[in-house]
């Protein structure tokens, strides 16, 4: 067997495992079977959890910068930043206020003060741009902790600030947008693979309210809460549109219909209100990681992620990374901890639940079944 050049480029295993470690495994099992081939590994991301430590990987002179903020539960919580050479920010929601660190499920308190608190330490430290990555949000309010802690004022009717979450967008009767802090002068991409719209039977509370612990008759109130504060941000910022889209004179309309607006639980839809632009997660972090020439230049191409279901083709990492394959004509494999949908893109798949004998046992070892979903398709790739 002549040696193959094998780039080996999965998303983390949520919750389980991370990219770096899932790549490092699957190259271990496959280097069982082929121990001449060579491996490049390229763990990747979408704009979910793990986009911070690809990045880092990928960049060199990139550094972690730590910070204290207040975690979705009230907590404090240490979580870093990423300052890259060229003065852009990398800030990551997961680990600010990301679902990981509830200590329960709270969909009408949890909140995503923690992520603005990041990114308002990341503008104090300089940065010129920001890249935010807004998967895993542990909170449906709608981005409101993100805008009030960088300046924002959410006022109840007596003039008082309103509780965090979804909760206190009930009670909000204004928003004052005027200590709100500007763009840097590189402005702001929001790093998503989410292109739900805020509001309705697609919207950030029906989708994904229910994974963050809301129960059937908790969606239609999370719901109606993020209407009202879309209401409350129009008659704030002349930003959000009303009957119709108002564009021109530097203005910025965003609709709640817009793809991105309910991703992280409504936080796409307020940073848009501040004028971020949103971004495809995956093509972003490809290209920070030289991904696609990476690819060109390989023999056979190992991507996956903790879950490969309907939800996959639209915009996950390891679609992207087969789309990269296939244009460079490189043959695609994919190793996932689940596969609930037809991987019909791939020319081999395995499941690390298979080899396990169920999703509990590859969950509890996620590495040695890697390892061995490595191995697995070595022998198969010939």
């Amino acid at each position: 067997m002549s040696p193959r050049t094998v780039v080996i480029a999965p998303d983390s295993f949520k919750g389980s495992a991370s990219a770096a470690e899932v790549a490092t495994a699957l190259a271990a099992g496959w280097a069982e079977v082929r121990p001449d081939d060579e491996f490049v590994l390229a763990p990747t991301a979408d704009g979910g959890e793990g986009t911070l430590d690809a990045f880092a990987a990928a960049v060199p002179g990139a550094v972690r910068r730590p910070v204290r903020v207040l975690g979705p539960s009230g907590d404090l919580v240490d979580a870093t930043w990423l300052q890259l050479p060229d003065g852009t920010a990398v800030v990551e929601l997961a680990e600010t206020s990301g679902l990981g660190l509830l200590r329960a499920p709270a969909p009408f308190d949890a909140h995503t003060i923690g992520f603005g608190q990041a990114i308002a330490a990341a503008l104090d430290a300089g940065a010129s741009a920001l890249l935010l990555a807004i998967g895993g949000s542990a909170s449906t309010d709608g981005g409101a902790g993100v805008l009030s802690a960088l300046g924002a004022r959410l006022l109840d009717g007596s003039g008082v600030a309103v509780v965090p979450g979804n909760r206190g967008l009930a009670s909000l009767a204004r928003v004052d947008l005027s200590g709100l802090r500007p763009l840097p002068s590189g402005g702001v991409r929001i790093l998503s693979d989410v292109t739900n719209p805020l509001l309705g039977p697609q919207g950030a509370a029906a989708v994904f309210g229910p994974q963050k612990g809301a129960a059937p008759e908790d969606v239609p109130l999370l719901d109606a809460g993020l209407a009202w504060f879309a209401e409350a941000l129009r008659a704030a910022s002349g930003r959000v549109a009303g009957a119709e889209r108002v564009e021109g004179a530097g203005r910025i309309a965003v609709s709640v219909d817009d793809p991105g607006t309910g991703a992280a639980g409504g936080t796409g839809f307020g940073l848009r209100v501040w004028g971020a632009a949103m971004t495809p997660g995956a093509p972003a972090v490809a290209e920070a990681l030289g991904l696609p020439a990476r690819i060109a230049s390989a023999d056979l191409v190992i991507t996956g992620e903790g879950r490969y279901d309907s939800q996959s083709a639209s915009g996950k990492a390891p679609e992207h990374v087969a789309e990269l394959a296939r244009r460079a004509g490189v043959p695609v494999l994919l190793a996932a901890g689940a596969i609930t949908a037809e991987p019909s893109d791939f020319a081999d798949a395995v499941a690390l639940a298979d080899l396990a004998g169920g999703s509990a046992a590859a969950i509890a070892d996620p590495l040695r079944w890697a390892r061995a979903a490595g191995a697995d398709l070595a022998s198969r790739a010939g």
